[in-house]
């Protein structure tokens, strides 16, 4: 008998543990339905904000030792616009993640989404890149309360707050959005980062400082999985530099209950979520596991 690999988190309940992470392949509902057949548990859309965002001018995104250096600027569609592209979902587990400065914002995005199929919001508290918005509202503690607990007023759906490596003790961030009443924490974003190249003299990104992603961060992020769910015990969803069944299982056993993926996408495209959905499997049925839940955790008992 195969072992189950479904997740729990909070209130959500996924077919499989790995997801899509946000800022991915993150704005077609056809590309989320070819992610979710070929293994994704559920995908998370790119950060919405209130009205649409160009961004920030080429290059964006640029391939470094261990990992990316991204700043695109959040560029989006707008929350409304991508509420009326996924309109027709029937299917796909859809993540909606917003980005905003204040607590109406959020409120007027999560609004677009009524009468849409989707199965939770994840809040952007932890952009490092964009002024006013994702770190600069996670450093401040008491606006995080605000801005979650105004999201939770406004919809059934889970709410999920994503944390990053900002000014403030980012643990203490977790605790203002727990406060607020969010079902789970994602962690982490990328890190604020920056490259230069030395022929050019120049930085390598329109933008200079960008965010770090990928395998250079994994030990960051499953050290903040660790600590996150040791201080308070919150559903946990992990992220930064998961590109196999490995790291997927390292994040689990630090306290996450599910994963993220991203920049691996760069390197395995879609097949990624099948290898670590085999992968995890073969794990378990090795070492007498029968649910992901038996294993979240265990690293913790040492």
């Amino acid at each position: 008998m195969n072992p189950d690999l479904s997740v729990t988190i909070g209130p959500m309940t996924l077919e499989r543990p790995a997801m899509l992470a946000s800022g991915i392949l993150g704005i077609s509902l056809e590309v989320f339905g070819r992610l979710y057949k070929n293994g994704a548990g559920a995908v998370v859309s790119k950060s919405l904000s209130r009205e649409p965002w160009e961004g920030y001018p080429n290059p964006t995104i640029v391939g470094i030792k261990g990992g990316y250096l991204n700043a695109v600027g959040l560029s989006n569609p707008g929350a409304p616009y991508f509420a009326k592209m996924i309109s027709q979902n029937k299917e796909v587990p859809i993540i909606v993640s917003l980005v905003g400065s204040i607590e109406d914002d959020f409120e007027f995005m999560i609004k677009q989404f009524e009468n849409v199929k989707v199965i939770g919001y994840e809040l952007n508290l932890s952009c490092p890149h964009v002024e006013k918005v994702g770190l600069e509202v996670g450093d401040d503690p008491n606006l995080v309360t605000k801005i979650v607990k105004r999201a939770k007023s406004v919809t059934k759906v889970p709410v999920i707050a994503k944390v990053g490596l900002g000014t403030t003790n980012y643990l203490d961030t977790v605790g203002a959005a727990l406060e607020g009443g969010a079902d789970a924490i994602t962690a982490i974003n990328t890190i604020r980062a920056m490259g230069i190249d030395v022929e050019t003299q120049r930085p390598l990104l329109s933008h200079k400082i960008g965010g770090l992603s990928g395998t250079a961060i994994r030990p960051v992020a499953v050290r903040c999985v660790y600590e996150i769910a040791s201080k308070y015990g919150v559903p946990v969803i992990g992220c930064g530099g998961v590109s196999n069944w490995e790291d997927a299982v390292e994040f689990i056993l630090a306290g996450a209950s599910a994963v993220q993926v991203g920049s691996a996408i760069g390197d395995g495209w879609i097949d990624v979520f099948s290898q670590i959905n085999d992968g995890v499997s073969n794990y378990m049925k090795r070492k007498g596991y029968t649910k992901i839940s038996e294993m979240v955790g265990l690293a913790r008992n040492y």
